[in-house]
């Protein structure tokens, strides 16, 4: 069987880190079934560190899809193309959209669904393109997955789909996430902290409420603990981290590799994901499989995700945010049971488990 899969991203609507999942889901997928072949379709160059199994055919179509209207050209005449040349037998669409031009069957994986929200935590030109095509991309796909029960009964309940119809793929944890001994741990502090414990945050959403967390949490505790934020911030953060009074004992990381920011999340004290929505988190994820404690929102997906595998809190409320920074950094038995079941918990994000089940999933829709 030949399986194409979109492995263009609409990067404003997916969160920290789901490309290097999605590659890593994608390359599992295709080493434990080796009897298909696969087709990776970039609309553009992709980085040339990437390596890919011996069964998988890279096409660059160079188009690069930035807008709503492009992303309609490449879906409903690109794609459809590409598909009839390459004798595609099933599409797989990691972004949540479908090509409504073509007749191949097409698998949907559905991560994101912070358009259905009324918070503003995205632009309202994506927000109107997904809120105005995802029913006819549902009607349009023959089998459908999303990433967790929450968005399941989202998907269900908002679109008149028969929840039986919805495939759960739970998101692998690529196992480069995992713990490090004291003395790496240390080795890391070194470089990236001054050899300072710290707080890290993988996530560029709500970083003004986090710093204003992050003032009350020194104020009260007096420590000289830090906070790492790992990824890509807009200027407008970047500009209020110049007049910020703890400045000096914020880091800001840009452009880690999947190996360094592993290390990183591996030597935390604990994971401060204070995002408003998300309905796969990633990053908080990634904690748990090195065994560091979570911080996490109680919106949306998040408190069915961990259950009692993390803290949570109001991501309005900087207080709140606070509050759960002094309790994991005063009870040290409170972080050692937060640990413990993150283990458990994440029995159930295995890669192996995800590519059986999407492949599930893609059968499906080729039968």
């Amino acid at each position: 069987m030949i399986i194409a899969v979109d492995t263009r991203l609409n990067k404003e609507m997916q969160p920290e880190g789901y490309e290097n999942f999605m590659f890593s889901m994608l390359n599992h997928l295709s080493e434990k079934f080796p009897e298909h072949h696969f087709l990776y379709i970039f609309d553009g160059p992709y980085d040339g560190k990437m390596t890919f199994p011996k069964n998988v055919q890279s096409i660059i179509s160079g188009f690069k899809t930035s807008n709503s209207l492009l992303l309609q050209y490449w879906f409903n005449f690109k794609i459809p193309s590409l598909l009839r040349k390459h004798k595609a037998d099933v599409f797989l669409s990691m972004d949540g959209i479908c090509s409504l031009r073509t007749k191949i069957p097409q698998c949907l994986l559905i991560s994101d669904l912070s358009f259905l929200q009324s918070h503003k935590i995205v632009k309202k030109s994506q927000a109107g393109f997904y809120k105005k095509n995802t029913a006819a991309f549902l009607a349009k796909a023959k089998a459908i997955a999303s990433v967790s029960e929450f968005s399941k009964k989202l998907i269900a309940d908002h679109y008149k789909i028969n929840a039986e119809d919805i495939s759960i793929i739970h998101p692998g944890i690529d196992e480069i996430f995992k713990p490090l001994d004291w003395e790496e741990q240390e080795i890391i502090k070194e470089k990236y902290a001054e050899g300072k414990a710290y707080f890290l945050c993988s996530e560029n959403s709500n970083l003004i409420n986090l710093l204003k967390a992050f003032s009350f949490f020194k104020k009260r505790q007096k420590s000289n603990m830090l906070l790492l934020i790992a990824g890509n911030a807009d200027e407008n953060f970047k500009k209020e981290l110049k007049t910020y009074k703890f400045r000096n004992e914020v880091k800001l990381l840009e452009d880690l590799d999947k190996t360094d920011l592993a290390k990183i999340t591996a030597s935390a004290y604990a994971m401060l994901y204070p995002v408003f929505y998300n309905d796969i988190a990633l990053p908080a994820l990634q904690a748990l499989q090195c065994n560091v404690p979570v911080i996490t929102s109680d919106t949306g997906a998040l408190t069915s995700i961990f259950g009692e595998a993390a803290l949570y809190i109001n991501p309005e409320n900087f207080e709140d945010i606070a509050q759960k920074m002094m309790l994991v950094f005063k009870d040290e038995d409170k972080a050692k049971k937060l640990v413990n079941a993150g283990k458990e918990l994440m029995q159930h994000y295995q890669t192996d488990k995800t590519a059986e089940l999407l492949m599930q999933c893609i059968l499906k829709c080729a039968n």
